[in-house]
């Protein structure tokens, strides 16, 4: 009996898997789990660096499986035993916690330094893990009913793909204990030529070129980072510009052309039409126009940006992000029913006593108390400022939105799930029910944010576990063994991602002098926090002495933020955040990199002009007719307001990507051997071809290598003061007069790259 089949009926097929039922083969080893978990920590902290640059992830998965094939493989030939497919599954799934955990923290986690408040340690790990856990937990007893019942109604592109690459890559062993179909499956792709992927070698080459390419751009100042132009009369203000780095370059490959070109589009429209528009009608007013401090005609186009496009572009998202979850309201009806259903398969399974190895999950005793631990935890810790309100809303909320979460991701993928819609609608329900019982003031903004941040992970920890079980689903791995491994691979990369986070804020926060942008400014001790810090960071060498803390909240005498204050009450430093902060340049004449973080601002818009009603609403509306007008217009609404919150040079290379996926994808549809393909075929070809592989890699290095340069900041000032003078005056590809269009050629090289990989090595077949 070659193993048990799955789902049968009349009008469907069988599903197989790949390893049969009865056949024991080695998956949860201590190899496997450790390389998975060391590997989400890598992958996390790349989508950790994207998604407070961009607002966005990609998919870590099918990545995490092909390094993990050429790993195991190559400590093979060291005298090491090979990997089998299932270990290489458990990797897989470990590894992929990390990019969800990411998201969840980027999208939520720095609206506390946009609220007035600190990014403490202890709350981001405690949101991180929480939510995590808690995600995998709820998504466990709804498997059967989304996975395994639900198998040729939800596809998991992703999970699918990455078994896809699994089986390509299966050992001798692997393919021994294989089931006869597969195994015939397997001998007609070598028969034609598509055997073995040869993808690991491309996933490494991506990352040695977008670790170098950065380095040597921003560490070495090889080049321009950011070519820009901005116009004069008649498009005043008017700009376009590129930030021509490695990772945005792959996010627009790996997203494809149409949501990159909307994306970019966005920014069109901001930096093209709006910001030219408010010079042209507001330069002639010699006095500031609310929430702007100073007159128009006084602001550069980043000023115009701050002090209006931003909240306009936080109305378009927030519209976008509502309106997707309008259109999955089906889905999420359907979901809820369906997960009751679950519910009773999952009892009677476990009651049953010849459970298949297929089909077996933690039990629901494990599921449950888990849950009421973690819920116990969220109670009890004093830095989510967490009520029994909260808690029932966590509740409620977490699970509605993990079973919208993996339906969504079963049905159009990780990349397009809306969670960020999800936490839209998660704060505006919270914020409406403190804002009814009168929980008005700085607490409350951090128990909503809490919240919505715990239940943003878990939604998107719930999808991203829903692909992995996909995975392990087709290729007859044990469900249990799997929820260990992502159980785990979760709690690793909350331990890391927080500390990241915090450090990346670090490296860009500016310290301000008070005298400066708030000169004269005296504050009563007893609203300053008993407390002392220090600068960090390359200032600090400049000043060593440790300060209070007060919190402004208002723009009287000063812009509202965190100050240093010493001990006779008078403020020093105004404490600038890297993340969503506004100042760009050091005392000292050193310029820093900003990380916007698009949807953590959106956040903190929503709590405090829920809460407290600080928001200048006739610019958050105009954002939310763009949103309308797109989607009347039959155009994604959230990508498109993304577009126009972000920088236009953070969304321009990311079209450039989509442009190569583009004619690399028209060229695929013209070859012999895929004209028969459908459009789905192609899209599921491609998102599993080097091409995707090499801007894979492309992101992992570039993220990385900003990753380490933010890290290392404090330590090489002096090496980077020392680079930045020299090549001001020796290197033309940096600052000279034609230093705009130089940069280009190093970026141009890297996108040719891409596109000979992506049509050559892709799409042809391999000749035997």
């Amino acid at each position: 009996m070659p193993g048990k089949k799955l789902m049968a009926s009349p009008q469907r097929p069988a599903v197989e898997p790949f390893i049969p039922d009865q056949t024991n083969l080695r998956e949860f080893t201590l190899r496997a789990v450790l390389t998975g978990a060391v590997l989400g920590i890598i992958f996390g902290a790349s989508s950790l660096y994207l998604v407070l640059k961009v607002g966005l992830t990609v998919s870590a998965s099918i990545p995490v499986a092909v390094i993990s094939l050429a790993m195991f493989r190559g400590l093979s030939k060291l005298g090491v035993r090979d990997s089998t497919i299932l270990e290489n599954n458990i990797t897989q799934t470990a590894g992929s916690a990390g990019e969800s955990i990411a998201f969840g923290i980027g999208v939520t986690m720095p609206a506390i330094l946009i609220l007035g408040f600190d990014l403490e340690l202890t709350r981001v790990l405690l949101v991180a893990m929480l939510g995590g856990l808690l995600g995998i937990l709820m998504m466990i007893p709804l498997r059967r009913s989304l996975i395994v019942q639900s198998h040729y109604t939800l596809k998991y592109p992703e999970g699918t793909a990455c078994a896809a690459v699994l089986k390509a890559g299966a050992n001798e062993e692997s393919r021994a204990a294989a089931s006869p179909s597969a195994r015939a499956e397997i001998t007609a792709a070598e028969a034609a030529g598509l055997g073995r992927s040869p993808g690991a070698k491309v996933v490494f080459t991506g990352f040695g070129l977008g670790l170098a390419y950065k380095t040597i751009m921003v560490a070495f100042k090889g080049w321009k980072d950011i070519p820009e132009k901005v116009f004069g009369a008649p498009l005043k203000s008017g700009s376009v510009g590129a930030e021509i780095s490695p990772e945005l370059l792959g996010v627009g490959y790996v997203i494809g052309p149409r949501i990159a070109a909307i994306m970019c589009a966005g920014g069109v429209l901001s930096y093209l039409l709006l910001i030219p528009l408010i010079q042209f009608f507001g330069e002639g007013n010699p006095e500031p126009l609310a929430p702007g401090t100073v007159p128009i005609r006084e602001m550069g186009v980043n000023g115009i940006r701050g002090a209006y496009i931003l909240y306009i572009g936080a109305g378009a998202v927030a519209a976008g992000g509502i309106i997707s979850l309008v259109q999955a309201l089906p889905t999420i009806l359907h979901g809820i029913r369906g997960s009751l259903r679950g519910l009773s398969l999952g009892r009677g399974a476990a009651a049953g006593e010849e459970t298949p190895r297929t089909d077996r999950d933690l039990p629901m005793t494990f599921v449950g108390i888990g849950i009421i631990v973690l819920l116990a935890a969220i109670m009890l810790a004093p830095s989510l400022h967490m009520n029994l309100l909260g808690a029932l809303l966590i509740i409620l909320f977490g699970f509605l939105f993990v079973t919208v979460s993996s339906r969504l991701t079963g049905e159009i993928g990780s990349s397009s799930n809306p969670i960020s819609g999800m936490t839209v609608a998660t704060l505006l329900f919270t914020c409406l029910a403190f804002l009814i019982v009168g929980w008005t003031g700085g607490p409350y903004y951090v128990t909503a944010l809490s919240i919505g941040a715990i239940v943003c992970i878990a939604a998107s920890n719930g999808g991203t576990t829903s692909q992995d079980l996909k995975t392990g689903f087709l290729l007859g791995g044990t469900p249990k063994l799997q929820q260990y491994a992502i159980l785990i691979g979760a709690f690793s990369s909350a331990v890391f991602l927080g500390p990241i986070l915090l450090r990346l804020n670090d490296s860009a926060t500016v310290y301000v002098p008070a005298a400066q942008v708030a000169p004269g400014l005296v504050v009563d001790l007893a609203n300053a926090t008993p407390g002392k810090e220090t600068l960090t960071g390359p200032q600090a060498k400049a000043d060593g002495n440790a300060y209070r803390v007060w919190h402004k909240t208002d723009a009287a005498g000063g812009p509202p933020g965190k100050y240093f204050v010493n001990d006779r009450g008078e403020a020093v430093w105004l404490v600038d955040p890297g993340i969503n902060g506004a100042f760009t340049t050091r005392p000292d004449g050193t310029s820093v990199r900003k990380f916007d973080a698009p949807k953590a601002t959106l956040m903190s818009y929503i709590i405090k002009g829920i809460l407290d009603r600080q928001l200048p609403w006739a610019l958050v509306l105009l954002g939310v007719a763009i949103a309308v007008v797109l989607q009347m217009s039959f155009v994604p609404a959230l990508a498109f307001a993304v577009g126009v919150y972000l920088p236009l040079s953070a969304s321009s290379p990311i079209f450039v990507g989509g442009l190569i996926r583009w004619i690399v994808d028209w060229h695929c549809c013209r070859l012999p051997d895929r004209a028969h393909l459908t459009e789905e075929q192609h899209i599921a070809e491609g998102d599993k071809s080097p091409g995707v592989l090499l801007a894979s890699g492309y992101i992992a290095g570039g993220a990385i290598a900003g990753i380490i340069i933010a890290f290392l900041a404090g330590v090489l000032s002096d090496f980077d003061a020392a680079v930045t003078a020299w090549s001001t005056v020796n290197n033309p590809f940096y600052a000279g007069p034609y230093a705009d269009l130089l940069a280009l050629l190093p970026f141009a090289g890297l996108s040719l790259f891409l596109y000979l990989v992506g049509r050559e090595k892709v799409l042809t077949p391999r000749k035997r």
